[in-house]
């Protein structure tokens, strides 16, 4: 069966711009932080630190992805996206505990900040993480969207820093900045989750949710020349190249030209269904299938 291949075009040049514009901001943070004598902002330096390591990483990962396949990586490097996604997904999930173990402690004991400087540090943080997070708010990859989702916190970050500051400078309530720090944090989180639960199928090799694998199935099953599918796997490489395998099984031997015919009816179904690359061997009745997989009860007879 022929191979069918689809280029998807990435958007390391958006990831780049977001770490860019991270690792920049996190050196004005610093400045600014110890300028104020602002604890916070100095915390939140350090974490935006962290974004800038991580986002360093996913922008590797994102460009590495896109190199062709080799005799190694016989599928190419498109799964190194899914990485750059786990490890994006771990410094997020380790900034907002290091969020949460700092705001905590400063319910029952609020520090004193100099609201001025942290209100004019917060516009310049909004600008510049949204930025990063509307170049990549409508991105393709896991990668790109998880970037995404940790812009996002940045800047949600930033909103909370610059309510925090314009309501400490009014009113001294300096126990709402590690009010909004834990709300911030624990969305954050869940949303993460989130994309670690869209990851882990990925890597499982678990067949995509945009693949309606029944219709499939029931398509082939149509065609007047298949009396049989096993050993059939659907699965994805990156949540958007989409493969399929499959044994199947012919009711009688046919001539080339049948063949032909029916390669380009199978691709039909398939590319409908999703499926981006399709490996299909095909057999007779009487032919022994050797793999282990054909006598398996997950294969699937039509």
């Amino acid at each position: 069966m022929a191979h069918k291949h689809c280029n998807h075009s990435h958007g390391d040049g958006n990831i780049g711009l977001a770490f860019f514009l991270n690792f920049s901001f996190t050196i004005i943070e610093f400045i600014g932080g110890m300028l104020t004598n602002s604890i916070a902002i100095i915390s939140d330096a350090v974490h935006d630190l962290g974004d800038s390591l991580s986002l360093a990483v996913a922008w590797y990962f994102q460009k590495k992805s896109k190199k062709p396949s080799t005799k190694q990586y016989t599928y190419g490097y498109k799964r190194f996206s899914l990485l750059g996604a786990i490890v994006t997904s771990v410094v997020l999930i380790v900034g907002s505990v290091y969020v949460l173990s700092e705001a905590i402690p400063r319910l029952v004991s609020p520090q004193e900040t100099n609201a001025e400087g942290m209100f004019l540090l917060a516009i310049a943080g909004i600008v510049a993480n949204g930025i990063g997070f509307f170049r990549t708010r409508k991105a393709g990859s896991i990668n790109e969207r998880v970037v995404s989702l940790h812009l996002l916190e940045d800047v949600l970050g930033w909103i909370a820093v610059l309510i925090g500051s314009a309501v400490m400078y009014f009113t001294g309530l300096t126990i709402i900045d590690p009010i909004l720090s834990i709300l911030i944090a624990g969305y954050v989180l869940l949303n993460v989750i989130k994309n670690i639960k869209l990851v882990m199928p990925i890597l499982l090799q678990g067949t995509p949710p945009d693949v309606d694998y029944e219709y499939i199935i029931e398509k082939l099953k149509d065609n007047e020349y298949i009396d049989d599918l096993h050993d059939l796997h659907i699965w994805s490489l990156d949540d958007e190249y989409n493969v399929f395998t499959a044994h199947a099984v012919l009711k009688e031997a046919v001539p080339a030209e049948v063949i032909t015919e029916l390669k380009k009816a199978i691709r039909a179904v398939l590319k409908e269904g999703n499926i981006h690359h399709t490996t299909i061997e095909f057999e007779l009745h009487d032919e022994a299938c050797e793999l282990i997989e054909c006598t398996s009860p997950y294969t699937s007879p039509i």
